[in-house]
């Protein structure tokens, strides 16, 4: 009986303190280690010493580690459960998650008696987190409403460069998340954002097939002649071309973005020049674990496409590669009634493969470098206009806490690029064609960017910061006439920027905040010079050296929100901005299809004044969201494409400072979740785009600024089923818009609709169809002199395949 009772006691014993797992050599009764073998041989002996002493540990143990239970139930705002929400127990660093079963509820058994933590999360909601006390030994029931997700509630960082709740910014921001991008039917990153109203390219046609040099970016209907008027950020570095400032959009693979942000007004005050109207930045995926991320789709038009994404962590390094192919035989792009021998489809074909390696610094630090290669060709819809690109890229990035002292962000990049296009006349019959310009341009560009910021005290956070960039670059054409080559030409130049910057973030009250920050940038244009050679008849070569060049800006932004409750905030901002000429339009020509462009050595920057004012509305105990804004932004010198003559075969244009453009309108977004199943949202701009002055040509003054419509309306409806279904449909309505700064050519208003359905086959495989102009509505995207049409049907079918730790914060 007294060896029964010691076994049984030694038994508590061991699974109170069980030690013997910590090393190697035990004690052969008790299992502890062999530290305390000396303990041991005094006590673990059949005696009433030994006996004595495992019954104070055998009731002692269960009392130092008594528990509880928590358990709870999970519902949306109408009280409805929610199954398969995330819930995790934190206490201290140690975490347990469980999910919600078929009936929202959830179960932690044997809860140590502390204090902690709950966190809750479920696609298509807010984030929740309940502090729960279980010193007192009593079981925990909690019945936890968890809110709609809504845009408001999402951390972005691109307005301030700071992270904030998307609700407590003051500028004209819209976030998406990945799974956004996933659920739009279209195929291209840039016919995605187009459901944005206000982000237009420069014309209405998209990357699919589009000229790359068409592909700058605009917002808020400032307009643009082919350079971008945005700045386009991925993970703080640009992405704008160094020589011309336009965009390519399939630079990053799909697969490998975790979001994007948009802020629709200048940005200038902490992104300098090529923010004028405002900044887009994508956010790609930090790997938390073996992570993979693969769609595979194959369309109308002979159109595969394949984006792969995969990463892991190993201790505090990480690595990940991202790899995008794509291929498509485009439409052709002249009407059927005018069309001739030399038309061509319009067609492209891109890869991009980037590999990133990271290690962190911390619980929020990282310092990374990322290195990729890009290439492109593409026809531009007849046998001889065609161009080619290749790209590589260096980044070496930091973002690192400094305890006390704030944070730090910095970024280091360099790119080296060639740029290949064959331009062609074509014969009013579209029966032949013939090379007027064969060009090449070789570019380069290396900078950097640093940013400190830190609280001061509890309502106040300062930020100070400096960058620096330089570009490389010049244009090689071969000038041919009736199939003579004419002349050879070389322009070129360079252009290097410095600039300082400042933010301060003043929490004034728990109701107002403001938000000041300035920006002053010195922009240098040096060795420049065109030199033109002859060649029939033969002749000695000419030079003309352009002045060396400085402009400078001061940029000045002040903005505040007043948060007059939980559901209504108020907004105003008051702002400058500029733009610098690029290489590209300071020393290229070009001649799209029956369009000569010539460069102006005389540009001079575009500076913007700006004003907005809006208010931010929640309803219905959040399930619907409502944004709007009023705007008003004046351009004094900005750069256009201005007619100098018109012939049946040859619109000839220049790039010219006119003297100013004001571009005034409203916007307004709205956002409703009915139910955890069901979204609906939709946004709608006018906005008046004119000019107002224009000494060199004042028959300029009063039409529009071309390829601004003065109505954009979009709408989005999504229904998902996180496990097993997903039906997705988009409509866009752009308004009439002209195509040429002498309002002669009106290209008319168009509707289309896009549809996407897809399904889970389960283990993180989905099976998915996509329509792109479900209804195949055939519009002009130009009309100058020649007319090219939209895009038709674009169907495509696919499989995604993911699994993937989540990303976001619970």
């Amino acid at each position: 009986m007294l060896e029964y009772a010691r076994v049984r006691l030694l038994s508590a014993f061991r699974s109170a303190f069980p030690l013997g797992a910590l090393a190697s050599h035990s004690c052969g009764i008790c299992s502890w280690p062999a530290a305390f073998l000396t303990l041991c041989r005094r006590f673990c002996l059949p005696s009433s010493n030994g006996l004595l002493f495992l019954a104070f540990l055998a009731v002692a143990a269960p009392l130092s580690a008594q528990s509880t239970r928590v358990d709870g139930i999970v519902r949306d705002p109408s009280g409805a459960p929610i199954a398969g929400a995330s819930v995790i127990l934190q206490i201290g660093a140690e975490q347990n998650r469980v999910s919600t079963d078929s009936a929202g509820k959830f179960l932690f058994p044997g809860v140590t008696l502390k204090t902690g933590k709950l966190l809750v999360s479920a696609q298509g909601f807010a984030s929740v987190t309940r502090d729960f006390d279980a010193t007192d030994g009593q079981p925990i029931h909690l019945d936890i409403v968890v809110p709609f997700a809504t845009s408001e509630e999402r951390v972005v960082v691109t307005a301030t460069r700071i992270e904030s709740r998307l609700s407590d910014v003051a500028d004209s921001e819209v976030a998406l998340d990945s799974d956004d991008l996933l659920a739009t039917p279209a195929l291209a990153t840039d016919d995605k954002l187009r459901q944005i109203p206000g982000f237009s390219l420069f014309r209405r046609s998209g990357s699919r097939t589009a000229n790359p040099t068409t592909l700058g970016v605009s917002l808020s209907g400032l307009g643009t002649s082919g350079a971008s008027r945005a700045l386009v950020l991925e993970d703080g570095v640009p992405l704008n071309d160094p020589f011309g400032g336009w965009i390519y959009w399939d630079r990053i693979p799909q697969q490998a973005l975790d979001g994007v942000e948009l802020v629709r007004r200048g940005e200038s005050s902490l992104y300098g020049g090529d923010a004028l109207s405002g900044a887009v930045q994508f956010l790609t995926r930090q790997p938390l674990g073996p992570d993979v991320a693969l769609e595979v789709s194959y369309g109308s038009e002979n159109t595969p496409d394949l984006s792969l994404w995969t990463g892991s962590r190993i201790g505090p390094w990480d690595l990940s590669l991202a790899s995008e192919l794509f291929h498509t035989g485009g439409y052709i792009l002249v009407p059927a009634s005018i069309r001739g021998p030399v038309d061509t489809p319009a067609n492209s074909q891109d890869a991009v493969l980037d590999f990133t390696v990271g290690h962190r610094l911390g619980e929020k630090g990282r310092i990374f470098g990322r290195t990729s290669y890009f290439t492109e060709d593409r026809s531009n819809g007849t046998r001889i206009q065609t161009n080619d690109t290749q790209l590589g890229t260096g980044v070496v990035g930091v973002d690192a806490p400094l305890g006390t002292a704030g944070f730090l962000s910095a970024r280091a990049y360099g790119s080296t690029q060639s740029y290949s296009q064959n331009f062609s006349s074509v014969a009013a019959n579209r029966m032949t064609e013939s090379l007027t310009d064969r060009q090449h341009v070789p570019s380069q560009q290396g900078g950097g960017s640093v940013f400190w910021s830190r609280a001061a005290g509890s309502r106040q956070t300062l930020g100070l910061g400096a960058s620096a960039d330089e570009v490389i670059g010049s244009s090689h054409e071969d000038f041919f006439s009736s199939g003579t080559h004419t002349a050879f030409q070389t322009s070129g130049g360079r252009q290097r920027s410095v600039a300082a910057y400042g933010e301060d973030i003043f929490r004034i009250t728990s109701k107002w905040t403001a938000t000041a920050s300035f920006r002053f940038d010195d922009v240098r244009n040096f060795d420049a010079a065109t030199v033109r050679t002859p060649l029939a008849p033969p002749g000695l070569p000419v030079t003309t050296l352009f002045p060396d060049r400085t402009d400078t800006a001061f940029s000045p932004r002040l903005s505040l929100l007043y948060a007059a409750n939980k559901s209504v905030s108020l907004t105003a901002s008051g702002y400058r901005s500029f733009r610098s000429p690029t290489l590209n339009e300071l020393y290229r020509s070009f001649r799209m299809g029956d369009v000569l462009t010539d460069a102006n050595a005389a540009l001079v920057p575009e500076r913007l004044t700006g004003a907005e004012a809006g208010a931010n509305v929640r309803a219905f105990r959040e399930k619907l969201t409502l944004r709007g804004n009023f705007f008003w932004n004046d351009v004094t010198d900005p750069i256009e494409s201005v007619t100098l003559s018109t012939t049946p075969t040859l619109i000839t244009e220049q790039r010219e400072n006119l003297g100013r453009t004001r571009s005034r309108g409203v916007e307004l977004d709205a956002e409703s979740r009915l139910n955890k199943h069901l979204e609906i949202s939709g946004g709608y701009q006018y906005v008046a785009a004119t000019v107002v002055s224009f000494p060199a040509n004042a028959g300029l003054v009063g039409l529009d600024v071309p390829e601004v419509p003065r109505s954009q309306f979009t709408v989005q409806a999504r229904y998902w089923h996180p496990s097993s279904f997903v039906l997705s449909v988009e409509g866009r309505f752009v308004g009439r818009q002209f195509d040429d700064s002498l309002n002669q050519f009106l290209l008319p208003r168009y509707f289309a609709l896009d549809l996407l359905v897809s399904r889970s086959l389960g283990r993180g495989v989905e099976a998915f169809a996509a329509f792109e102009n479900l209804f195949d509505q055939r519009y002009y995207v130009e009309l100058t002199p020649t007319p090219m049409l939209g895009p038709p049907i674009q169907a495509r079918v696919g499989l995604r395949y993911r699994r993937l730790r989540d990303t976001r914060p619970a």
